[in-house]
């Protein structure tokens, strides 16, 4: 039997998958496999059936992908957010570069170029932003010490991260820590502000 592979826009999390698993199967279309960005549907998709996926999945605030450098450019943005926020780890001995190309196939240099195009910034700020949106997860549950949260997510030293903490955000760790209703954004939301 064919598979159809869709790829979707703003998957970010467990129950993103869930979510999508769930308005797929409402609407009878079997679900191969899912994971964050991409669905492997049983069968080929007429167009109606594809667009009532696209309708679906619109309302639950996905978006399916339909151009391929998108396609390339999410895959890359789903590696780095299952990575910093949901720990899946690259052997330690391959740099994040080496890392990427390795899993989506496609040299650094030319994902690089493409994703600066596309997204308007580059993959290692996009990297630095999900990273100190981890942080500001961490510091608001308050379970370890900025030490632990530096070499947990591969800061050379609490002095590196906090540096980087203050120049993005304007506060130092601590500050953020201390106010109330601490800002922190939607994984699919983060973006360059300056």
């Amino acid at each position: 039997m064919k598979k159809t592979a869709i790829y979707i826009k703003n998957m970010v999390c467990n129950r993103c998958i869930r979510v999508v698993k769930e308005d797929l199967e409402k609407l009878g279309i079997g679900v191969e496999s899912i994971e964050l960005g991409k669905a492997e549907l049983n069968g080929e998709l007429s167009e109606v059936e594809f667009m009532q996926v696209e309708k679906v999945l619109l309302s639950s605030g996905f978006e399916l992908i339909n151009d391929r450098q998108r396609q390339i450019i999410e895959q890359v943005k789903t590696i780095i957010i299952e990575h910093v926020h949901h720990d899946k780890n690259k052997p330690a001995s391959t740099n994040f570069s080496d890392f990427l190309e390795q899993q989506v196939g496609i040299n650094y240099y030319s994902l690089s170029r493409l994703f600066s195009s596309i997204e308007g910034i580059t993959i290692e700020k996009f990297i630095i932003l999900q990273k100190l949106e981890r942080v500001k997860e961490l510091l608001i549950y308050d379970e370890l010490s900025l030490g632990e949260i530096a070499f947990g997510l591969g800061y050379s030293s609490a002095a590196h991260l906090s540096g980087q903490f203050k120049q993005v955000t304007g506060l130092t760790p601590t500050a953020f820590k201390k106010m109330t209703g601490s800002k922190r954004n939607s994984l699919d939301q983060i973006q360059d502000t300056k």
